[in-house]
């Protein structure tokens, strides 16, 4: 039996004759009453519906419910005569120094069916949840509060949930490992879904959880009554709903095995009365629930493609996102052939540019340096590429495909030769068969062909017509500052184009939204970033249309201290739509946007704006937004004719 104490309440939430008032004591909330000069104190949920009896009013010495008008006394909590469902109430103490209320202590929550599954995510590595507290979602909300002050885990509530499922997006793709998302019933999931598409086209794992409806109105057409797991079919590996019989522990076991195994997101729906149940379930843990995924092909496979690279002379390595563990590999092998490595834009950064066999990035986002030496080949070694339109691998040349998901081979084109096996584990094992090669050394292309590309790239950097900064400009001057542990998280439009292009990196990491190619990703993954990697400098690069589809995330970066540092090339317009309509020679028509001044905006949001309006202000600026502390908005005024 609890404890009964008293509580002074504060006299400010003291209401006058004929009203009704909620207050917070000691966590309980109360309907605080005052009627006929006495004062009362009810349970503030009313037995019925739950309505909240402190935003209701008192009638002709009632307290009417506002929910759906059923009346009480406003001292005694009893009904009207004839009937007996009343209100608990509170015994109340008017004392010289104020307004007493008797309330039982606080007593710790039962472990609940929410806390077994939170117990199972944290085992089975789950670090980080993005999400949004709601209605449908407040029995999983508590447990996930429980266990963030137990320390197991750290919960971003975000503005937005698409903003989570992207976030959550990126931490996969950064790291390998799930964050989960988390939303309430109806709309609250649906937000998530661009997010979780982004996660599934680009093999990211991620779990999703949705609140739902109590199991008694689901599926009668109840408020925000969805049927999620249809709505989640395609997006998802798995989608399953909770219900008060299953394992529950089981099943948030097994969200995560399918995230990882089907490297995509895995979906559990929790009805709203089943997150709350008592349960005594230990959480399930992951020893031998998971097998290695890193194989390797048959030995005569290796054998036959041991022969095509040795035979090769001007063979060159095309490494894709699926190369990433392997950089290392990859390297080896390049500098053992002597053989230039050019990238996909997602795998920016694996080989950095200024490696005497870096060639940057191929493809429409990519250099003259990467496609001259595709072009002079006699052999694509493609390792972990999709075979993407964007990138554009020539189908014609000889290619020798190492990927570990049979379903990317020969996807779009036949291919010379493929190996099916893990990245790391078959480029080494090649590397071991290979014997005396006869490719030719072609650093020196290399090299030529990056004086020719510097140069040119320095004449755009100098271009100035005066109305703003020109994007070689602006990269040149990031390429500069951008630490060496960075990791970038970049949007969709010109500036990603441009950031493929122009930045010449240091094996910094670039995370964007690959094959969806969502616009709105790059601020959101910045902040999974941060949460997948604390300590690193991460570095959103973003347009303006992109920007403002998720911009109040800046005061979630405010809010959790997120040392983001935002560059954000402002056009006014998609400039990329608008260059899209001119190539088909329609007029441009409904591109230009109406934006606030940003600077001043990151400001009013509580961070640090700065902006910049020519080239000569580049470098000032850059120094300031990676000395300043917390999240940073650096604004480049942007020249939409320097791209």
């Amino acid at each position: 039996m609890s404890v009964n104490q008293w509580h002074r309440v504060d006299p400010a939430d003291i209401p006058d004759e004929g009203r009704v008032r909620t207050v917070v004591v000691d966590g309980h909330a109360v309907a605080l009453t005052r009627c006929a000069g006495q004062l009362g104190a009810l349970d503030n949920r009313c037995p019925h519906q739950g309505g909240p009896l402190g935003e209701g009013s008192i009638e002709k010495g009632w307290l009417r419910c506002p929910w759906h008008g059923y009346d009480y006394h406003p001292t005694t909590g009893r009904p009207p005569e004839g009937f007996s469902d009343g209100v608990a109430t509170y015994p109340v103490d008017q004392r010289t120094d104020g307004v007493y209320i008797q309330l039982p202590e606080l007593t710790s929550p039962p472990r609940t069916v929410a806390d077994a599954m939170v117990e199972t995510l944290v085992a089975w590595g789950v670090r980080t949840v993005f999400g949004m507290v709601g209605h449908s979602n407040l029995g999983f909300a508590d447990a996930l509060r429980r266990a963030e002050q137990r320390g197991d885990i750290t919960f971003v509530g975000i503005r937005h949930e698409g903003a989570a499922a992207f976030a959550a997006s990126a931490y996969g793709k950064l790291t390998g490992r799930p964050a989960a998302c988390f939303a309430i019933a109806g709309p609250g999931s649906t937000n998530l879904l661009t997010g979780l598409y982004d996660a599934k086209l680009d093999g990211a794992p991620v779990v999703a959880i949705s609140g739902q409806v109590p199991s008694k109105v689901l599926g009668r057409g109840a408020f925000q009554d969805l049927k999620l797991s249809t709505v989640f079919g395609d997006v998802a590996v798995s989608s399953t709903t909770v219900t008060a019989g299953s394992d529950h522990a089981e099943l948030a076991a097994l969200a995560v095995k399918h995230a990882i195994d089907g490297r995509g997101v895995a979906h559990l729906v929790l009805p709203d009365e089943v997150q709350a149940q008592p349960s005594t379930a230990p959480p399930r843990l992951p020893d031998g629930r998971a097998a290695c995924h890193r194989i390797l092909p048959a030995p005569s496979e290796l054998t036959a493609a041991a022969t095509l690279v040795r035979d090769a002379r001007r063979p060159v390595l095309i490494a894709g996102h699926g190369a990433r563990q392997a950089a290392e590999d990859v390297r080896k092998l390049a500098e053992r052939l002597n053989a230039p490595v050019l990238t996909t834009f997602k795998a920016k950064g694996l080989i950095p540019d200024t490696h005497p066999l870096g060639a940057g990035v191929l493809g429409r986002s990519g250099t003259p340096v990467a496609s001259w030496l595709m072009n002079e080949s006699d052999l694509l070694i493609v390792v972990g590429a999709s075979f993407a339109n964007h990138t554009g691998i020539a189908p014609y040349k000889p290619i020798l495909q190492i990927d570990d998901d049979v379903s990317a081979v020969g996807r779009f084109d036949p291919v010379t030769l493929a190996l099916l096996g893990d990245a790391r584990l078959t480029v080494s094992a090649l590397a071991e068969m290979l014997g005396e090669v006869k490719a030719e050394d072609q650093r020196p292309d290399v090299a030529t062909r990056w004086r020719i590309w510097r140069a040119e790239k320095a004449r755009r950097v100098r271009d100035d017509r005066g109305h703003g900064v020109g994007a070689a400009a602006v990269f040149d001057a990031l390429s500069r500052h951008l630490p060496t542990d960075a990791v970038l998280t970049v949007d969709v439009g010109n500036h990603a184009y441009s950031l493929g292009r122009y930045l010449e990196s240091q094996g910094q990491p670039v995370l964007m939204s690959g094959y969806l190619g969502s616009i709105g990703f790059g601020y959101p993954a910045a902040l999974g970033a941060w949460a997948a990697a604390p300590g690193r400098p991460i570095v959103a690069v973003t347009g303006d249309g992109g920007f403002g589809q998720y911009a109040m995330e800046l005061t979630t970066a405010v809010k959790y201290r997120m040392g983001i540092k935002h560059v954000l090339l402002n056009n006014n317009a998609l400039g990329k739509i608008s260059k899209e309509q001119l190539a088909e020679e329609y007029p441009v028509w409904q591109t230009d946007l109406r934006n606030p001044d940003w600077a001043r905006y990151a400001e009013l949001c509580g961070a640090t704006g700065i902006r910049v309006d020519a080239s000569d202000q580049l470098d000032d600026a850059m120094s300031a937004l990676f000395a300043a502390d917390g999240p940073v908005l650096l604004c480049v005024e942007q020249d939409v004719a320097l791209l």
